[in-house]
């Protein structure tokens, strides 16, 4: 199965920090966040197998989130390479658009988001989000998009 660092690579693959394009860790947290939740919806399965956890500041992969901290609040750079042969054209895709739609918008406002979101809302501070109902909330995303 797919690692959510790989998600997290290509995801970063897609940024174009050179036209003020980047990606922190509270954004990547994010766009990793949303990416599980529409392949839930969409393919009834998950994109990665690491547990997305509630945190003060959204949702969080916390083996991702010690991956890029030393970073801090800054942009992480974008990997020199990045193996997308992994990826099923369906998850490339799904990854494109949730870049797509979502890679728009700031870290703190995706922040924001993801805390009127039922996932996160309903997961005590923590704790697991749980898959069956970030599946259940997509597809009603799908359904309303």
């Amino acid at each position: 199965m797919i690692k959510s660092k790989q998600v997290a690579e290509y995801l970063l693959g897609l940024s174009e920090p050179e036209y003020g394009d980047i990606i922190s860790n509270l954004k990547l947290q994010k766009l990793v966040y949303y990416a599980q939740g529409f392949h839930l919806a969409i393919y009834d399965n998950p994109l990665f197998d690491e547990p997305i956890v509630k945190w003060e500041h959204g949702p969080v992969v916390e083996s991702l989130y010690h991956e890029y901290k030393k970073y801090g609040p800054n942009a992480i750079p974008v990997p020199g390479f990045v193996d997308t042969s992994i990826f099923s054209d369906e998850q490339k895709e799904l990854l494109n658009e949730v870049f797509e739609v979502y890679g728009q918008f700031s870290a703190w406002k995706l922040r924001c988001m993801s805390h009127e979101e039922p996932p996160w809302k309903q997961a005590p501070l923590k704790g697991v989000i749980d898959l069956e109902l970030m599946k259940k909330y997509f597809k009603t995303q799908l359904a309303n998009g």
